[in-house]
């Protein structure tokens, strides 16, 4: 097989929507922080033929002010408060919500009671309850896509085809891990917004959630048992530097041997990673220290008030008898995703980072046959925020020409298993028990 070569710009269909002749989609914005800038705002800025936002709402001023300024949105519709925007909106195409974990489903029924189809990030929610009520309410699949990203990426959509053609034979078992780098875990779920499951989501929801709807989609049947273990081990207190302070810059004695000391994190964030603008949105060194000094982000990670776990391990089976096991863990060299797919005619494996794919099918002289793909894919999340981007505007072109509304690969009726599914794993984390996530729909 030849090496997969996927641009960013996949809309779907054939269809191209920059030549519609009809202008650009134009979208309204809840939530610009990370996502909201760099996923969704970035997109439009280099696809201007394609997508434009013209409403914002971001309770941050100064973000406020930089999403605004940055996509030419007028004051009257940049709002602190998202509630403003559904109600004052006019000529929109689409709502794009991209706000913390907590605040998602709240902002998708207005805008879905308004009329507005959604595009909203995962979690659908932090609350089961929220997540249930949601799918019930909503009459149309494909008024909701949910930002599960990886399913469009170039290197899992050839995965997918691999077993669907066949090429290993019936799928048995899936061996999938998200190894999360050091350096993002502990910005983000040691220090930041998702530290906390009373004010975010669970690790395995708000990170993993993206693997278990891969799994689901690649085992291609419902989920029937989860069984899960995992807990907070590394980033406690008792694992602090003799002598550490509860802030990096209070003079801490291992500051020179410290992978996480926040100076050196922050003033020299790992290349492609954009750590630093959650810190402060201004970039000068002197700015950047000073935020370290009173901030979340210049907290010791072993004297923070994180609780989510590090690391958990979880047992999945599926009613057609595909079984899986899938581990994410936050103290890795590199971040990024691994899997192994037996079958019973050969056997896949993946290394996304490297954009490496082999397969090899058995032999009757013991010799497996083997094929090495490489997938190449630019943008952030392996291609996949790109084309799930190209595909959710495709299909608003479709709507505009008075075709059909298609759902989503990642529509609301198809997302609500990875949900489930992870709720049943914290579930079973906590109570030691197995679960059947389908008890929950």
């Amino acid at each position: 097989m030849e090496p997969v070569l996927a641009g960013p710009n996949v809309s779907g269909r054939g269809i191209d929507p920059e030549c519609d002749g009809v202008g650009p989609i134009r979208l309204a914005l809840v939530g610009a922080g990370q996502r909201g800038i760099h996923a969704y705002g970035s997109f439009a800025l280099r696809h201007p033929g394609l997508a434009r936002f013209v409403a914002v709402a971001e309770p941050d001023a100064a973000r406020l002010g930089l999403f605004a300024t940055a996509h030419g949105i007028s004051k009257e519709c940049a709002f602190a408060d998202w509630r403003t925007l559904i109600t004052r909106s006019d000529g929109i195409d689409a709502v794009v919500i991209a706000s913390p974990d907590r605040e998602h489903y709240e902002p998708a029924v207005a805008a879905l009671e308004h009329g507005y189809p959604i595009l909203v990030e995962k979690p659908i929610s932090n609350q089961l309850s929220e997540v249930l009520d949601l799918f019930h309410r909503v009459r149309d699949p494909a008024d909701v896509t949910v930002a599960h990203s990886q399913r469009y990426t170039p290197f899992f959509a050839t995965i997918k085809t691999l077993i669907d053609e066949g090429r290993i034979g019936e799928l048995v078992t899936i061996d999938h891990h998200e190894n999360v780098a050091y350096f993002h875990f502990a910005h983000s779920y040691v220090r930041g917004n998702w530290r906390r499951t009373d004010q975010s989501s669970p690790f395995i929801l708000a990170k993993a959630s993206h693997d278990l709807d891969l799994i689901r989609w690649l085992a291609d049947a419902p989920c029937t048992s989860v069984a899960s273990v995992g807990r907070l081990s590394h980033f406690r207190p008792s694992n602090a530097p003799t002598g550490a302070p509860l802030r990096c810059l209070d003079g801490c004695p291992a500051r020179d041997t410290c992978p996480f000391f926040a100076p050196d994190y922050y003033l020299n964030e790992p290349p492609g990673w954009t750590l630093r603008s959650a810190v402060t949105e201004d970039p000068a060194p002197n700015a950047i220290v000073d935020a370290l000094r009173t901030g979340p982000y210049g907290r010791c990670v072993y004297h923070c008030d994180n609780d989510v776990t590090d690391h958990q391990s979880t047992a999945l089976g599926f009613a057609n008898g595909v079984s899986a096991t899938f581990t994410v863990a936050g103290l890795s060299a590199d971040g990024t995703r691994t899997i192994k797919l037996l079958g019973g005619r050969g056997d896949i494996r993946g290394h996304m980072a490297k954009g490496e794919i082999e397969v090899r099918t058995f032999n009757a002289n013991g010799r497996p046959s083997t094929e090495l793909i490489r997938v190449f894919a630019d943008g952030d999340h392996g291609g996949g925020d790109d084309r799930m981007m190209g595909s959710f505007l495709s299909r608003l072109v479709e709507r505009r020409g008075g075709l059909p509304f298609r759902e989503s690969e990642t529509s609301l009726d198809v997302s609500i298993d990875s949900h489930t599914m992870a709720f049943a794993a914290e579930e079973s984390r906590i109570n030691g028990a197995t679960f059947d996530p389908r008890r929950y729909l």
